[in-house]
Protein backbone atom coordinates (compact mmCIF):
# COMPACT_ATOMS: atom_id res chain seq x y z
CA UNK A 1 0.00 0.00 0.00
CA UNK A 2 2.66 2.32 0.92
CA UNK A 3 4.73 1.83 -2.56
CA UNK A 4 1.19 2.28 -4.17
CA UNK A 5 1.12 5.88 -2.57
CA UNK A 6 4.70 7.05 -3.25
CA UNK A 7 3.69 5.92 -6.93
CA UNK A 8 1.30 8.02 -7.17
CA UNK A 9 2.53 10.96 -4.84
CA UNK A 10 6.26 10.79 -7.53
CA UNK A 11 3.68 10.85 -10.83
CA UNK A 12 1.96 14.31 -9.44
CA UNK A 13 5.46 15.74 -8.37
CA UNK A 14 6.48 15.20 -12.01
CA UNK A 15 3.29 16.93 -13.69
CA UNK A 16 3.52 19.74 -10.78
CA UNK A 17 7.28 20.44 -12.36
CA UNK A 18 7.14 19.84 -15.76
CA UNK A 19 3.69 22.13 -16.10
CA UNK A 20 5.66 24.49 -13.97
CA UNK A 21 8.55 24.22 -16.07
CA UNK A 22 6.57 24.97 -19.69
CA UNK A 23 4.65 28.12 -17.91
CA UNK A 24 8.19 30.09 -16.75
CA UNK A 25 9.92 29.27 -19.85
CA UNK A 26 12.18 31.78 -21.19
CA UNK A 27 10.50 33.08 -24.22
CA UNK A 28 12.93 33.60 -27.51
CA UNK A 29 10.72 35.95 -28.76
CA UNK A 30 10.70 38.21 -25.93
CA UNK A 31 14.52 39.24 -26.92
CA UNK A 32 16.00 38.48 -23.39
CA UNK A 33 14.91 41.82 -21.98
CA UNK A 34 13.01 40.08 -19.20
CA UNK A 35 10.43 42.35 -19.45
CA UNK A 36 7.68 39.93 -21.06
CA UNK A 37 6.42 36.43 -19.21
CA UNK A 38 4.40 34.42 -20.98
CA UNK A 39 0.92 35.54 -21.85
CA UNK A 40 -2.31 34.39 -20.51
CA UNK A 41 -4.21 31.23 -22.15
CA UNK A 42 -6.12 32.49 -24.75
CA UNK A 43 -5.06 36.39 -24.38
CA UNK A 44 -3.43 36.17 -28.98
CA UNK A 45 -7.04 34.89 -29.55
CA UNK A 46 -8.97 37.42 -27.65
CA UNK A 47 -7.06 40.41 -29.25
CA UNK A 48 -7.85 39.50 -32.72
CA UNK A 49 -11.49 37.64 -32.27
CA UNK A 50 -10.59 34.24 -33.26
CA UNK A 51 -10.93 31.97 -29.88
CA UNK A 52 -14.54 33.54 -29.06
CA UNK A 53 -17.81 31.08 -28.28
CA UNK A 54 -19.64 30.40 -31.78
CA UNK A 55 -22.93 31.80 -30.46
CA UNK A 56 -26.13 30.09 -30.75
CA UNK A 57 -26.98 30.42 -34.52
CA UNK A 58 -23.62 29.49 -36.27
CA UNK A 59 -23.85 25.84 -35.14
CA UNK A 60 -24.47 23.39 -37.70
CA UNK A 61 -25.42 26.07 -40.22
CA UNK A 62 -23.50 26.72 -43.44
CA UNK A 63 -21.97 30.04 -44.41
CA UNK A 64 -23.91 31.05 -47.37
CA UNK A 65 -21.97 31.86 -50.38
CA UNK A 66 -21.78 35.47 -50.95
CA UNK A 67 -23.55 36.80 -54.32
CA UNK A 68 -20.71 37.60 -57.33
CA UNK A 69 -20.97 40.79 -57.89
CA UNK A 70 -21.53 42.55 -61.36
CA UNK A 71 -18.53 43.91 -63.56
CA UNK A 72 -19.25 47.64 -63.12
CA UNK A 73 -19.89 49.37 -67.08
CA UNK A 74 -18.89 52.85 -65.25
CA UNK A 75 -15.49 53.71 -67.00
CA UNK A 76 -12.47 54.15 -65.53
CA UNK A 77 -11.52 57.70 -64.02
CA UNK A 78 -8.84 59.47 -65.52
CA UNK A 79 -6.23 60.56 -63.03
CA UNK A 80 -6.04 64.28 -62.08
CA UNK A 81 -2.53 65.95 -61.89
CA UNK A 82 -2.39 67.60 -58.36
CA UNK A 83 -3.30 71.03 -57.88
CA UNK A 84 -0.28 73.89 -57.81
CA UNK A 85 -0.55 77.44 -55.89
CA UNK A 86 0.82 80.21 -58.25
CA UNK A 87 2.11 81.89 -55.10
CA UNK A 88 3.61 79.11 -52.86
CA UNK A 89 3.88 79.66 -48.95
CA UNK A 90 6.96 80.06 -46.98
CA UNK A 91 8.69 76.76 -47.35
CA UNK A 92 6.48 74.98 -49.84
CA UNK A 93 9.00 73.17 -52.37
CA UNK A 94 8.49 75.19 -56.12
CA UNK A 95 8.98 74.17 -59.41
CA UNK A 96 12.50 75.62 -58.88
CA UNK A 97 13.75 73.16 -56.55
CA UNK A 98 14.03 75.65 -53.71
CA UNK A 99 11.58 76.53 -51.06
CA UNK A 100 10.19 79.66 -50.41
CA UNK A 101 10.88 81.77 -47.45
CA UNK A 102 9.27 84.10 -45.61
CA UNK A 103 11.59 86.92 -47.16
CA UNK A 104 11.67 86.41 -50.55
CA UNK A 105 11.34 90.13 -52.21
CA UNK A 106 13.68 91.64 -49.71
CA UNK A 107 16.33 89.43 -50.61
CA UNK A 108 16.04 89.74 -53.84
CA UNK A 109 16.12 93.53 -53.86
CA UNK A 110 19.22 93.16 -51.84
CA UNK A 111 21.02 90.23 -54.05
CA UNK A 112 19.99 92.69 -57.13
CA UNK A 113 21.57 95.17 -55.50
CA UNK A 114 24.92 93.66 -54.66
CA UNK A 115 25.35 92.07 -57.77
CA UNK A 116 27.80 89.05 -59.03
CA UNK A 117 25.49 86.13 -57.78
CA UNK A 118 23.32 85.65 -61.15
CA UNK A 119 19.81 87.22 -62.53
CA UNK A 120 17.36 87.87 -59.73
CA UNK A 121 13.61 89.12 -60.67
CA UNK A 122 12.48 91.32 -57.93
CA UNK A 123 8.90 90.03 -57.57
CA UNK A 124 8.53 88.35 -54.26
CA UNK A 125 8.20 84.80 -56.20
CA UNK A 126 10.43 81.84 -56.29
CA UNK A 127 12.03 80.99 -59.58
CA UNK A 128 14.95 78.83 -61.01
CA UNK A 129 16.90 81.77 -61.74
CA UNK A 130 16.30 83.10 -57.82
CA UNK A 131 16.86 79.75 -56.33
CA UNK A 132 20.08 79.32 -58.00
CA UNK A 133 21.65 83.08 -57.04
CA UNK A 134 20.64 82.75 -53.46
CA UNK A 135 21.94 79.35 -53.54
CA UNK A 136 25.32 81.14 -54.79
CA UNK A 137 25.00 83.56 -51.96
CA UNK A 138 24.59 81.20 -49.35
CA UNK A 139 27.52 79.25 -49.94
CA UNK A 140 29.63 81.83 -50.56
CA UNK A 141 28.83 83.75 -47.19
CA UNK A 142 29.16 80.53 -45.76
CA UNK A 143 25.14 80.55 -44.56
CA UNK A 144 23.45 76.86 -43.88
CA UNK A 145 21.84 74.91 -44.91
CA UNK A 146 22.65 76.04 -48.57
CA UNK A 147 19.05 75.64 -50.06
CA UNK A 148 17.74 78.57 -51.53
CA UNK A 149 15.40 79.49 -49.39
CA UNK A 150 15.50 83.06 -48.12
CA UNK A 151 15.03 83.09 -44.31
CA UNK A 152 16.02 85.62 -41.93
CA UNK A 153 19.77 84.75 -41.96
CA UNK A 154 19.90 84.94 -45.64
CA UNK A 155 17.69 88.00 -45.30
CA UNK A 156 20.33 89.63 -42.48
CA UNK A 157 23.33 88.90 -44.17
CA UNK A 158 22.21 90.38 -47.41
CA UNK A 159 20.86 93.99 -46.32
CA UNK A 160 23.98 94.17 -43.71
CA UNK A 161 26.08 93.63 -47.13
CA UNK A 162 24.27 96.07 -49.33
CA UNK A 163 23.76 98.96 -46.79
CA UNK A 164 27.60 98.62 -46.08
CA UNK A 165 29.18 102.37 -46.73
CA UNK A 166 32.62 101.63 -48.03
CA UNK A 167 33.61 105.61 -48.51
CA UNK A 168 33.14 105.73 -44.66
CA UNK A 169 36.59 104.22 -44.07
CA UNK A 170 39.14 106.61 -43.79
CA UNK A 171 41.99 104.60 -45.82
CA UNK A 172 45.55 105.89 -46.48
CA UNK A 173 48.18 105.45 -49.48
CA UNK A 174 48.56 101.99 -48.80
CA UNK A 175 46.23 98.98 -47.91
CA UNK A 176 43.80 99.45 -45.39
CA UNK A 177 41.29 96.75 -43.89
CA UNK A 178 38.10 98.57 -42.89
CA UNK A 179 35.38 96.68 -40.59
CA UNK A 180 32.16 98.04 -39.76
CA UNK A 181 31.46 97.11 -36.38
CA UNK A 182 27.55 97.85 -36.36
CA UNK A 183 26.89 96.09 -39.79
CA UNK A 184 29.78 93.13 -39.09
CA UNK A 185 31.07 93.82 -41.98
CA UNK A 186 34.58 94.14 -43.59
CA UNK A 187 36.49 95.08 -46.76
CA UNK A 188 40.05 96.27 -47.94
CA UNK A 189 40.79 99.08 -49.76
CA UNK A 190 43.84 100.03 -51.80
CA UNK A 191 44.62 103.85 -52.63
CA UNK A 192 40.98 104.24 -52.17
CA UNK A 193 39.53 101.74 -54.32
CA UNK A 194 37.89 98.92 -53.09
CA UNK A 195 40.37 95.75 -53.96
CA UNK A 196 38.31 92.96 -51.50
CA UNK A 197 34.59 93.44 -51.74
CA UNK A 198 32.52 93.75 -48.10
CA UNK A 199 31.99 90.36 -46.50
CA UNK A 200 30.65 89.32 -42.98
CA UNK A 201 32.44 89.13 -39.57
CA UNK A 202 31.64 88.46 -35.69
CA UNK A 203 33.53 90.91 -33.78
CA UNK A 204 33.38 91.25 -29.99
CA UNK A 205 30.46 89.79 -27.98
CA UNK A 206 29.46 91.42 -24.88
CA UNK A 207 32.00 92.36 -22.37
CA UNK A 208 34.70 92.17 -24.88
CA UNK A 209 33.81 94.90 -27.25
CA UNK A 210 36.02 95.60 -30.18
CA UNK A 211 37.05 98.91 -29.90
CA UNK A 212 36.49 101.24 -32.66
CA UNK A 213 39.55 103.28 -33.69
CA UNK A 214 42.70 103.06 -36.44
CA UNK A 215 45.60 100.86 -35.97
CA UNK A 216 48.23 98.89 -38.28
CA UNK A 217 49.09 95.07 -37.94
CA UNK A 218 52.11 94.75 -35.85
CA UNK A 219 52.12 91.14 -35.92
CA UNK A 220 51.15 87.99 -38.42
CA UNK A 221 51.26 84.19 -37.80
CA UNK A 222 50.04 81.90 -40.77
CA UNK A 223 48.77 79.42 -37.49
CA UNK A 224 48.66 81.16 -33.57
CA UNK A 225 47.96 79.67 -30.82
CA UNK A 226 45.73 81.17 -27.95
CA UNK A 227 47.06 80.92 -24.96
CA UNK A 228 44.08 81.92 -23.21
CA UNK A 229 41.67 80.54 -24.81
CA UNK A 230 43.70 77.44 -26.26
CA UNK A 231 42.79 77.00 -29.85
CA UNK A 232 44.36 77.58 -33.30
CA UNK A 233 43.96 81.13 -35.19
CA UNK A 234 44.62 80.77 -38.67
CA UNK A 235 45.71 83.40 -40.62
CA UNK A 236 46.69 85.86 -37.21
CA UNK A 237 46.92 89.63 -38.14
CA UNK A 238 47.27 91.31 -34.79
CA UNK A 239 46.58 94.92 -34.45
CA UNK A 240 45.78 95.72 -31.06
CA UNK A 241 45.25 94.47 -27.35
CA UNK A 242 45.55 91.14 -28.28
CA UNK A 243 42.80 91.23 -31.24
CA UNK A 244 43.47 90.37 -34.79
CA UNK A 245 41.86 89.25 -37.51
CA UNK A 246 41.58 85.20 -38.18
CA UNK A 247 39.43 82.34 -39.34
CA UNK A 248 36.76 81.78 -37.53
CA UNK A 249 36.64 78.14 -35.02
CA UNK A 250 32.49 78.54 -35.19
CA UNK A 251 29.34 79.21 -37.03
CA UNK A 252 30.06 82.87 -38.04
CA UNK A 253 26.67 83.73 -38.14
CA UNK A 254 25.90 82.30 -34.69
CA UNK A 255 25.10 85.27 -33.08
CA UNK A 256 24.69 84.64 -30.03
CA UNK A 257 28.06 84.35 -29.08
CA UNK A 258 31.21 86.35 -30.42
CA UNK A 259 34.92 86.93 -30.21
CA UNK A 260 36.41 87.63 -27.27
CA UNK A 261 37.49 90.81 -29.13
CA UNK A 262 39.24 89.66 -32.33
CA UNK A 263 37.70 89.89 -35.78
CA UNK A 264 36.96 86.56 -37.04
CA UNK A 265 36.49 85.85 -40.64
CA UNK A 266 34.99 82.96 -43.07
CA UNK A 267 38.02 80.85 -44.34
CA UNK A 268 38.33 82.61 -47.57
CA UNK A 269 38.19 85.95 -46.70
CA UNK A 270 40.97 85.10 -43.77
CA UNK A 271 42.96 83.48 -46.87
CA UNK A 272 42.34 86.44 -49.26
CA UNK A 273 43.04 88.93 -46.31
CA UNK A 274 46.30 87.15 -45.36
CA UNK A 275 47.81 87.23 -49.06
CA UNK A 276 46.25 91.19 -49.28
CA UNK A 277 47.64 92.03 -45.96
CA UNK A 278 51.48 92.80 -43.91
CA UNK A 279 52.87 93.96 -41.09
CA UNK A 280 52.00 97.71 -41.17
CA UNK A 281 48.75 97.76 -42.85
CA UNK A 282 46.21 99.92 -41.87
CA UNK A 283 42.96 98.97 -39.93
CA UNK A 284 40.11 101.37 -39.47
CA UNK A 285 37.22 100.16 -36.91
CA UNK A 286 34.18 101.94 -37.17
CA UNK A 287 31.14 101.88 -35.10
CA UNK A 288 29.80 99.74 -32.56
CA UNK A 289 28.46 96.13 -32.87
CA UNK A 290 24.89 95.95 -31.20
CA UNK A 291 24.64 94.99 -27.76
CA UNK A 292 28.55 95.39 -26.65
Amino acid sequence: MKHVRNTSRLVALVVVVLVGAGACAFDPQSGGSGGGGAAPAGAAEQATGAGDTPGPDQHGRPTPAAPTPKPSRKPTPKPTRPATTKTPGAGTPTVAGCPQGQHQRAVETHLARLGGFGAVTVDGRQSAADCAAIKKFQKRYGIRPVEGRAGPTTLDVAQRLATTDTTRCKAGTGTTFCVDLTRQTVWALRGGKVIMAPTVTRTGMSGYRTPAGTYAVNYRNPKEWSNPYEVWLPYWQHFTQGMGFHETTTYLHDKSIGSHGCVNLLHADAVRMWELGKVGTRVVLIGRRPGT
